[in-house]
């Protein structure tokens, strides 16, 4: 990120987002353009919106950030059928089948690892019964989920997938990227009101001919370049995903044996990249996020209407296996009954 800068229309710029093509392919695991935009993962939500859904979407929620995608819906002039099911919870695909069998909807909008709950849907089989619906198109918000756990764009038949680049891809916040189908492309060449800097049709032409689409953060760029490189030579996308899934299983086990905890979401169904633990009564989610910064690490707080009475761990990004158990050794220490933090 210390390079000089580069003119962003110019052949070096070109360059690199020729270079950039392949690698991004092989991480969302698509043939379909992969796009960059300088902006959060909510800049692509609104884009999924936008360019995606013409009248009416139907959105899961299962915690904060899929509010947040029916919020944007809303903002953006598009009526909302809301699918809530409990935190930590998700939607099961009998269930979709039956939803879908409402009001007609032009899309289906899905958070696949909800950060804010640690709550991994069954996109699969989510996208499987929807795929069952004619003109259907599916957004996907993967934001924690993307470099850290199976996300199959084409073989999975979505629609429009997006990720920031401050998660499991263990770059620093800034760039969105997002696989565009040519279903999508196609819905959002006739919509009128799509806008222009997340204008997909407008990223996707800028793809083509290796440009951004509007002025970029071009440090972040280089990051994402040499990231891809690392992520190759660690053994690719699929040795990542190993390793976040056994940092995981590292944490079940933990909690297996601290039953004055447990985890948010059900087994089978946890995100490999974050988790969410519910704390013992009277115990506060921003003492003990206080208590492990005192041992020199940084965990989360609750989100939402969860801040309280959970914590959240993230397991992603360039995180090891021996840093996070060593983070668990000092959050058993923290978490011991004698332990000032259980005091009411």
């Amino acid at each position: 990120m210390n390079r000089p800068m580069i003119a962003h229309r110019g052949a070096a710029m070109e360059q690199l987002m020729a270079e950039l093509k392949q690698p991004l392919a092989d991480l969302f695991r698509t043939a379909h353009p992969v796009v960059i935009g300088t902006a959060s993962t909510t800049g692509f939500m609104e884009a999924a919106i936008r360019c995606g859904v013409v009248e009416r979407v139907l959105v899961v929620i299962g915690g904060a950030f899929g509010e947040r995608f029916a919020r944007i819906a809303e903002l953006s002039g598009k009526e909302v059928i809301r699918v809530m099911v409990p935190p930590g919870r998700t939607l099961e695909p009998e269930y979709l089948a039956q939803f879908l069998d409402g009001p007609p909807v032009d899309a289906v909008a899905l958070v696949h690892s909800e950060t804010s709950t640690g709550a991994l849907a069954p996109l699969l089989d989510l996208i499987s019964v929807v795929r069952n619906r004619k003109d259907l198109l599916v957004l996907v918000d993967a934001a924690s989920s993307l470099g850290g756990s199976p996300v199959e764009t084409d073989h999975w038949g979505m629609d429009f997938v997006f990720a920031g680049s401050q998660k499991a891809l263990g770059l620093p916040p800034g760039l969105v990227l997002g696989a565009v189908s040519p279903r999508l492309l196609a819905r959002a060449r006739w919509l009128s009101d799509r806008g222009r800097y997340f204008d997909l049709v407008r990223y996707a032409e800028a793809a083509e001919r290796s440009q951004p689409p509007s002025t970029p953060s071009i440090p972040l760029y280089f990051a994402l370049a040499a990231q891809l490189e690392r992520i190759q030579a660690a053994g690719g996308i699929e040795a990542r995903w190993r390793r976040h899934h056994a940092m995981l299983t590292m944490v079940e086990e933990w909690v297996l044996l601290h039953p004055q905890v447990s985890l948010l979401a059900a087994e089978g169904r946890r995100s490999w990249t974050v988790s969410c633990l519910n704390l013992p009564a009277a115990t506060l989610g921003d003492h003990v996020v206080g208590a492990m910064a005192e041992r020199g690490w940084v965990i989360g707080a609750g989100y939402g209407e969860l801040k309280a009475s959970t914590i959240r761990i993230g397991h992603m990004g360039d995180a090891e296996p021996d840093r996070l158990r060593a983070l668990l050794e000092d959050l058993s220490s923290v978490l011991d009954p004698q332990s000032s933090v259980l005091s009411p």
